[in-house]
């Protein structure tokens, strides 16, 4: 009688190991499925949080720009381009700052983050290097009133070029974001007329044939495209003419501009266009030229937090005809 009593204090500590035993077993598979999510995530580039700054200041712009961080997230090895995209189907990713070229090291770069696009600023050429954008259908549609050309506040006022340095110059206060490409937001659409968004424009060229390419391209994103877009000015020459009657500031006026243009989807593809600071009456697959050779003039890294694979990939291929040019 004595020895079952014992028998029974021993199968109640048993069958508590137990209980404990799957407890301890079903919360380890929770957290591992839990961390291979946030791996995933992080792996797709992914971040819900992160949103442009614009400067109040000069001084508070700098630090933005110098607490920045854009370098890619690692990505798997491999020369095959959709091996490296993430599986839930490249026109479903949200890229960061995708349209961001990488850091310039060879000219004077003073980052500039509007609500809708980013300015990289050349102190010395009193020109942008870069404005980069992410162009969708919702930004070509609004009642957002076009602004007055203005100032830059952002900078120090020894610096800033102002609409009148432009008077009397034979040359068009030029976009290079354009204002039809910023229609569905008021400050946006006031942004693009700051002076670090302008560059000395042939007026033929700003009316006719660098109109016609943004046009093309709002009508990409009116079909459902999305598009990352860079553009800017090229100085061919070390001593290129200027404009302005202000000691210090001088405008330089560009011998070429540049234009690539990134679209994003299921069949990911990119053009770039190179074009004389001129009038011009050639069709717009005339200056159509590879990503690739755009990098090579300018000396400035597109796309650079795409996957390896596929940012080989798009800025090798120039296919005029797949863009219906």
């Amino acid at each position: 009688m004595k020895q079952k009593q014992n028998i029974k204090p021993a199968l109640v500590l048993l069958a508590c190991a137990c209980m404990c035993g799957v407890l301890y077993f079903a919360t380890s598979l929770k957290n591992c499925s839990g961390t291979d999510r946030q791996s995933q995530d992080k792996w797709s580039g992914v971040n819900a949080d992160d949103s442009y700054v614009t400067g109040g200041t000069a001084e508070n712009t700098q630090s933005v720009a110098e607490s920045e961080t854009f370098v890619a997230e690692p990505t798997p090895s491999s020369s095959d381009a959709e091996a490296e995209a993430p599986s839930v189907g490249l026109s479903q990713v949200v890229y960061e700052k995708l349209e961001q070229p990488a850091p310039i090291d060879k000219k004077p770069e003073f980052l500039l983050f509007k609500s809708a696009f980013i300015i990289s600023y050349n102190l010395t050429t009193h020109c942008p290097n870069y404005v980069a954008w992410h162009l969708t259908a919702g930004r070509t549609r609004g009642n957002a009133k076009r602004g007055d050309y203005a100032e830059d506040m952002v900078l120090a006022e020894g610096s800033r070029v102002t609409p009148f340095d432009y008077s009397r110059s034979g040359y068009d206060r030029g976009h290079m974001c354009p204002a039809g490409d910023n229609k569905n937001d008021e400050q946006a659409m006031s942004e693009s007329f700051m002076m670090t968004n302008i560059c000395p424009q042939d007026h033929d060229l700003n009316s006719g044939w660098w109109n016609d390419l943004e046009i093309r391209c709002r009508e990409w994103a009116n079909d459902g495209a999305d598009l990352y877009i860079v553009c800017g000015p090229i100085f061919d020459s070390t001593s290129p003419k200027k404009i302005g009657s202000r000691k210090n500031v001088r405008i330089s006026v560009p011998d070429r501009f540049f234009k690539v243009i990134l679209m994003m989807g299921n069949a990911p593809k990119a053009i770039g266009f190179i074009v004389p600071n001129l009038d011009l009456h050639e069709s717009l697959s005339k200056y159509a030229v590879p990503v690739d050779r755009v990098e090579k003039v300018t000396g400035i890294d597109f796309y650079p937090n795409l996957p390896d694979g596929l940012e080989r990939k798009v800025e090798r291929d120039c296919k005029p005809v797949d863009w219906k040019l």
